[in-house]
């Protein structure tokens, strides 16, 4: 599903126009991305959290130089589901 698909199945469940909801959308993810950006974590009860899991430095190779490099520390984004949210999906039978 694509965000104009959400955006297209929430205005027709609410009435509202495709516009304001595509504002709502886009400002929902800009807080979402700024949020985890200044490491703050996000939690949706019922639905998700979304994270930021911290990797370790490590060491990885360039194959095509056959050269060692070192892959600093860094966050990532990440999504964990809700039980309920994970239930839901699971007994979902189509």
């Amino acid at each position: 599903m694509t965000k104009a698909e959400i955006v297209a199945v929430i205005a027709q469940r609410t009435g509202m126009e495709k516009v304001n909801i595509q504002e709502i959308v886009e400002e929902f993810m800009n807080v979402l991305k700024s949020s985890l950006a200044n490491g703050e974590n996000v939690y949706l009860r019922g639905f998700g959290s979304f994270i930021i899991k911290r990797r370790a430095e490590k060491t990885g190779r360039n194959i095509s130089k056959n050269t060692t490099i070192i892959i600093p520390a860094h966050n990532i984004p990440a999504f964990k589901p809700a039980k309920t949210f994970v239930e839901e999906v699971k007994n979902h039978v189509k």
